[in-house]
């Protein structure tokens, strides 16, 4: 039987950078494609609360360290030790 990758060798440093590669314009596909629905239809509320939402993913999908960053703010704004 082939082992195709011991344990200790899996290498995931570039998984996320090649999954932001993949999904990334896709993602703009969709937001595209359903900010334009909420346009043609007159749908301003819902379109204005649908380009807030997609920001707010595509901060999160494009810029992955904030997540870590504001985790770290919040918990040394509670007071809670790091080291």
């Amino acid at each position: 039987m082939e082992t195709l990758a011991a344990p200790g060798d899996l290498n995931t440093e570039d998984l996320a950078a090649w999954l932001r590669n993949l999904f990334g314009p896709l993602f703009l596909v969709i937001v595209s494609i359903v900010a334009l629905f909420f346009l043609f239809t007159r749908e301003i509320t819902r379109f204005a609360q649908f380009v807030l939402l997609a920001i707010g993913i595509g901060i999160i999908f494009y810029v992955p360290d904030i997540i870590e960053v504001t985790a770290t703010s919040i918990a040394r704004a509670l007071g809670i030790d790091l080291d």
